[in-house]
């Protein structure tokens, strides 16, 4: 009973990280316009944001070494807290950088603790589960902020989410003795965990830092281009409808995941990716074909999506069995802030090359990132397996 109260609390927890990444982005045509800023503003904060995520990702090592999960969880959702009331308090531009600080500092820490936790603990199945829970909390945050910008102002849906976190928050707090249950020797093991420095040496761990970052970049860039790909390339298609595009692979990766949290324990991580890479390619083939329309370049960004759903998680919750519990927390930490560091520069590469060369030319660069993806997964295994047997 009590297994599957933490584990509740835990998928909690995932919708909590999700809640706030959306926000700034459903909000920014409105709060451009209040604080008198150029469009192209939001990127700033956003880098401001994600600058403090890596830093929080690269800390968790450590973190996790002094600190057990559920006090980097209290204390993460707490920062965050401050930085969403923090912006919906903010009467000027400059203010959200400021506010930018725990906003940012409040996801890394979290992310990878949590990711590390559940890697230790729980199933690739569960892994799955959970990251679709993630994408629950990244769906209602846009409704949240769409309410509130028709019944009051964007202020209001920062606040409102940053009391829905709060709320999120206290039933952390009531689950505190329930994390007990885990504090078993896998626990001991993250206190005695290596550093950064140690762990980069390790065979493999490079090649999977570039993998995750070359997922993430084209991850990221389908959530950004998407719409513009289809207002580039195919015409007659209204402004609402181009606009609705943009969840296309928010969408597959949903319906990726789901079907990967039934599959997952009997396939393993690894026939996982690679099976999830391949229907990647394949939806990347289909947004290739010229065929007149715009259906088939809907199904192959859903396609791309339901490839690319079980990629994430099944990376994360190899960490322990590739490199051992001593080096995971340092792993996963390295890993998100690869995450970050790709979602937040390649979808601005790609925003320049777009503009030099044409928006069509998107398939090709995920074609590229996929191909990455893959093709350092597949030499870090072989370098695993060498390791393995010389061991």
């Amino acid at each position: 009973m009590m297994a599957s109260m933490l584990l509740a609390v835990i998928y909690l927890i995932f919708v909590s990280l999700g809640l706030p990444d959306s926000l700034l982005g459903s909000g920014w045509p409105t709060m451009q316009v209040d604080f008198g800023v150029p469009s192209s503003y939001a990127g700033y904060v956003s880098m401001t944001i994600s600058f403090m995520t890596v830093i929080s990702a690269l800390l968790s090592p450590r973190l996790i070494r002094r600190f057990h999960t559920k006090w980097i969880v209290i204390v993460s959702i707490g920062l965050t807290v401050l930085g969403l009331l923090g912006f919906s308090a903010s009467a000027r531009y400059a203010m959200l950088f400021l506010f930018a600080v725990p906003y940012g500092l409040g996801a890394g820490s979290i992310d990878a603790a949590v990711n590390h936790y559940v890697a230790n603990h729980y199933s690739s199945s569960v892994m799955n589960f959970l990251h679709c829970f993630y994408g629950l909390g990244a769906v209602i945050s846009p409704y949240i902020m769409s309410l509130a910008l028709r019944v009051a102002r964007w202020n209001e849906g920062y606040r409102w989410t940053a009391y829905l976190q709060l709320a999120i928050l206290f039933v952390c707090i009531l689950s505190l003795p329930l994390w007990k249950k885990n504090e078993n020797p896998s626990e001991e093991a993250s206190r005695n965990s290596a550093g950064i420095g140690e762990t980069l040496k390790v065979p493999g761990v490079v090649l999977t830092l570039v993998a995750f970052f070359a997922y993430c970049s084209g991850e990221a860039t389908c959530f950004l281009w998407t719409p513009s790909y289809f207002a580039g390339t195919k015409e007659g298609l209204s402004a609402e409808t181009v606009a609705s595009f943009g969840s296309l692979i928010f969408g597959g990766l949903m319906i990726g995941r789901l079907i990967s949290g039934f599959i997952s324990n009997r396939l393993g991580d690894r026939r996982l990716i690679r099976i999830g890479i391949v229907v990647e390619l394949v939806g990347i083939a289909l947004v290739f074909l010229p065929v007149p329309g715009y259906i088939v370049a809907v199904v192959g960004f859903v396609t791309i999506g339901i490839g690319m759903g079980p990629v994430y998680p099944a990376i994360q919750h190899m960490a322990p069995a590739n490199f051992g519990s001593r080096h995971s927390a340092a792993v996963i930490g390295l890993q998100m802030a690869s995450a970050y560091i790709g979602s937040t520069f390649m979808p601005m590469v790609f925003g320049h090359l777009q503009q030099n060369v044409g928006i069509g030319i998107m398939p090709v660069y995920l074609l590229i990132f996929a191909l990455l993806n893959i093709s350092m997964l597949e030499i870090a295994y072989r370098r695993l397996k060498a390791g393995a047997r010389e061991a």
